[in-house]
């Protein structure tokens, strides 16, 4: 195999076949994937959960992940969301003509470790190879398929008046990581993304807890689109204590200098969760018992008031509407 990716190594034929073994089958391979049939015969039970993205991150590799890691990190917390055991994932790849041999095993290698880690198997995939100048280097899809294990699973309409709101952690983290490394940006501490699989931390919850509402991992867009989405689908208002809303200080003043709002910086490891106020500290202390919730915070409540519509009161006092992202802030941010 040669240093660089092949067109022929996307044709179907024996360089294709060569490159599945080489590369995909070593880090992702398991009984259902080298059956080679042409699609996956998988046994899940009761209500499934099913979710795809596609992610063309730019830079491939950043601090704190890659795009492999983010490619299956972002489907399973897709899953995840939904009060679902995330099982399976299926992987299309578009590859450039001419791609770093090395770099390929490193992704691929990243997501087995990655899959590894939250407990799904790969059981289908795809790969295309491009002509140079048709596609940036590499591009994956990731579909993920998961079993519902929550009673009532949780969803974006189910937020009610009186419900609190809380965030896993520190925001901003993976937004201002790619935009940095991208830019050839360094800030006085090091800044690293909080790319991560969410779906231990989201049975703990579940089977924790007596009644969670909503679950919603806020990527792209941030805390503030995906909390409007709540508000917008459950036709409630949404009240956020800004001095609550736990932004790292690396991360504030990385975003003062490029003119950022943190709060519109994506995330690929937190974690917002809806619920009523009564459990709202034993899912602080469920939360932070895990790694990935040690910094989880209350930001705020559900309301009557302002259906549809976010508020937050700011450090000074004052109340400001604070609205979905509009236009693209980062383009390739995942």
């Amino acid at each position: 195999m040669g240093n660089k990716l092949l067109l022929d190594q996307g044709s179907g034929g024996l360089a294709s076949h060569r490159l599945v073994a080489d590369v995909f089958f070593r880090h992702l391979g398991n009984s259902i994937l080298e059956r080679m049939d042409d699609a996956a015969l998988i046994r899940p039970k009761g209500p499934l959960a099913v979710s795809t993205d596609s992610f063309t991150v730019d830079p491939i590799f950043f601090p704190g992940g890659d795009i492999g890691a983010l490619a299956v990190h972002g489907t399973v917390n897709d899953v995840a969301m939904l009060g679902a055991r995330p099982l399976y994932l299926t992987c299309g790849f578009i590859l450039e003509e001419g791609f770093d041999m090395d770099d390929l095993e490193r992704i691929v290698a990243s997501m087995g470790l990655a899959a590894r880690k939250a407990g799904v198997k790969v059981v289908a995939g795809d790969t295309k190879v491009v002509p140079r100048g048709a596609a940036d280097k590499i591009f994956i899809n990731t579909t993920g398929i998961g079993e519902v294990v929550a009673k009532t699973a949780p969803s974006g309409h189910r937020a009610k008046p009186g419900d609190a709101v809380i965030v896993s952690g520190s925001l901003g983290d993976h937004g201002l990581t790619v935009l940095s490394h991208r830019q050839g940006l360094s800030f006085e501490a090091p800044v690293q993304s909080d790319c991560a699989s969410l779906n231990h931390l989201t049975l703990k919850l579940i089977k924790g807890l007596p009644s969670v509402h909503v679950l919603r991992d806020p990527t792209r867009g941030g805390l503030a689109t995906t909390i409007n989405e709540i508000a917008q689908q459950s036709g409630v208002g949404i009240a956020l204590e800004e001095e609550a809303i736990p932004v790292k200080p690396v991360v504030a003043s990385g975003c003062e200098i490029l003119g950022l709002d943190p709060l519109y910086l994506a995330n690929e490891g937190k974690i917002i969760c809806v619920l009523p106020e009564k459990h709202a500290a034993k899912a602080l202390t469920i939360m932070r018992r895990d790694p990935l919730g040690r910094d989880a915070r209350v930001i705020g409540r559900v309301t009557q008031e302002n259906p549809g519509k976010v508020v937050l009161r700011t450090g000074l006092g004052g109340h400001r509407l604070l609205g979905m992202l509009e236009g693209e802030q980062l383009p390739r941010i995942c």
